[in-house]
């Protein structure tokens, strides 16, 4: 798919841009016409047995957004690093003239039951999902008032509206995504900025398709679920008959958000979960 214009002139940082949700944005908001400031930590981390992401996946990312004809900015930054994560938007910010959209994008799994849980776990978990989220908006924000407006697209998902098993440290981390929505959309509608979540269902990324997550799905295995039974167990979960939605799913929706089709849309939480919310 080639530009057709949607963000011609825009610019959008984007966190967790080296694979899954957040490479899909940015080549598809590159498709459409913005230039890409993209963030990723390519690396472990402490608590998280799920395999990380790497520079090379923050260099397929910058490859793909390349092809499609677009400019893209990457840097090597975790969100938990308020000062990082301010750096690479202003270097982002000079090099293409402004901000317009904002993707916080970036997430963490990890499970285990709340009364188990170790503290580090945990705050690990509220760290990256919910404050890495609002250092996100922190840094970013001040560039969209100085534009004159903008959008501000918060990545969620259907445990930010339901409680789902074994990880209750996730459920609240993403809650509290929904609540920092609606609460920053009070904030910047003064100035011209609209705020919206998108809360999805399992998306088929590396962040579920891995054996600890996959094992979370099948506990009556003493091996790792293939990919097929994971899926069986998955798709009960929705209501349309799919196990998990694509990336792509939910860099459209963001898309729709970000673009002046949704300028009169604020405060919302969109579900892009195949009806997972009215099981």
């Amino acid at each position: 798919m080639r530009n057709q214009g949607r963000l011609t002139g825009k610019v959008a940082f984007i966190t967790g841009a080296a694979r899954g949700i957040g490479r899909a944005q940015a080549v598809r908001f590159a498709q459409e016409g913005a230039a890409i400031i993209a963030v990723d930590l390519c690396g472990p981390m402490d608590t998280v047995v799920v395999p990380p992401s790497t520079q090379a996946d923050l260099q397929d990312t910058a490859n793909l957004v390349n092809s499609t004809g677009g400019r893209i900015r990457t840097t090597v930054a975790d969100v938990r690093d308020v000062d990082g994560l301010r750096d690479a938007v202003a270097g982002g910010v000079e090099e293409f003239g402004g901000l317009d959209v904002v993707c916080a994008t970036a997430g963490i799994t990890s499970r285990a039951p709340l009364a188990e849980m170790s503290e580090a776990t945990w705050q690990t978990m509220l760290d990256v999902n919910l404050t890495g989220v609002f250092h996100t908006c922190k840094v970013a924000v001040p560039h969209l008032i100085e534009r004159g407006g903008g959008a501000v697209v918060l990545i969620s998902s259907i445990a930010g509206q339901r409680g789902l098993v074994g990880v209750g440290h996730y459920t609240a981390a993403k809650h509290g995504v929904v609540g920092l929505m609606r609460g920053l959309a009070h904030d910047l509608a003064a100035h011209g900025v609209r705020v919206n979540s998108v809360l999805p269902t399992n998306v088929d990324t590396p962040l579920i398709q891995n054996d600890a997550v996959r094992a979370g799905f099948r506990p009556d295995l003493e091996r790792p679920p293939t990919r097929a039974e994971f899926a069986a167990a998955a798709r009960p979960m929705n209501l349309l008959d799919v196990p998990w939605v694509d990336p792509i799913d939910v860099a459209n929706a963001s898309l729709f958000l970000a673009s002046d089709e949704a300028r009169y849309i604020t405060a919302v939480a969109l579900p892009v979960d195949a009806g997972n919310s009215q099981r």
